[in-house]
């Protein structure tokens, strides 16, 4: 699966979710340049909301973002998932899949994405769950970096786990930099000094999205509210770093007026723009 096999997207992108399908369908905003999904959200829907789907997917970029396929969790993984899941890619002209550097099954889904203890054997034994999940897609994907509230076995630190996934899985990264920052606060690390240590070369796609604030010092993931100041900032640090990687604005609930989500996918191409000259592909 080498990098000139892998479809690309550009810029700006947006989090689809079905309230939000009619609206973007009516309006096609030319700021998004793509979209992307959960796909176990959409791999079973038909009808009506089906039709939309395939239309835009017909008509704009999309790339995948899964929830469910646990990569760190216990039980074997889901390969007839996985087969479906080809399918899916296949069939609506994905352009990339990624999944998170987490689990959140144990004889059932746990309905969270729980942290993979930092240690050297856990590095394997994703590494290899990763290599399998590419075999079975014939695609590159990558992982995202997590928000996480604790972290029980630790040995190696969330830098150093995530180096050694990405090396022995030989993936890419969906760089989260909301969750770089919200780390950060809850224990205590240098967000800058996290992003400047990201191979350049494994970086496909970044996220932004905004938090709740719970104390001054505990930050909590929500995907709930607007991106504030520090993310920005640490975005456009990305940007000076890597080049302009294709970035997707994230919001998950609490979805205020389209006008202000295009706001912020405007402020995205705004830090982009003054990075053109270094502008990537996505993957």
């Amino acid at each position: 699966m080498p990098a000139s096999d892998r479809l690309t997207v550009e810029n700006a992108g947006l989090g689809l979710r079905r309230a939000l399908l009619g609206p973007l369908t009516e309006l096609n905003p030319p700021q998004v340049d793509f979209y992307e999904v959960a796909p176990e959200n959409w791999m079973r829907v038909g009808g009506r909301l089906g039709k939309q789907f395939r239309a835009l997917t017909e008509s704009r970029p999309f790339t995948c973002h899964g929830l469910s396929l646990s990569l760190g969790g216990p039980a074997p993984l889901d390969e007839e998932f996985l087969k479906e899941l080809k399918t899916f890619l296949d069939n609506h002209q994905i352009r990339a899949y990624s999944e998170h550097l987490s689990y959140c099954t144990d004889e059932g889904h746990l309905y969270d994405l729980m942290p993979i203890p930092f240690t050297e054997e856990a590095v394997y034994y994703v590494a290899e769950r990763i290599r399998r999940t590419q075999a079975i897609l014939e695609r590159r994907i990558a992982i995202e970096n997590i928000s996480y509230y604790a972290a029980p076995g630790k040995v190696l630190s969330e830098r150093d786990f995530l180096l050694a996934v990405l090396e022995e899985a030989d993936c890419d990264l969906l760089l989260d930099v909301n969750n770089v920052y919200v780390n950060s606060i809850n224990h205590g690390y240098d967000a800058a000094s996290f992003l400047d240590a990201m191979p350049s070369e494994r970086i496909a796609g970044l996220h932004v999205a905004g938090h709740y604030v719970e104390a001054e010092d505990f930050l909590i993931d929500t995907h709930g509210a607007a991106v504030i100041g520090p993310v920005w900032h640490l975005l456009d640090r990305v940007y000076s770093l890597f080049g302009v990687v294709p970035t997707l604005l994230e919001r998950d609930f609490n979805l205020p007026p389209l006008p202000e989500l295009l706001a912020e996918i405007g402020e995205i191409r705004r830090l982009q723009l003054a990075h053109a000259p270094l502008a990537r592909c996505y993957g």
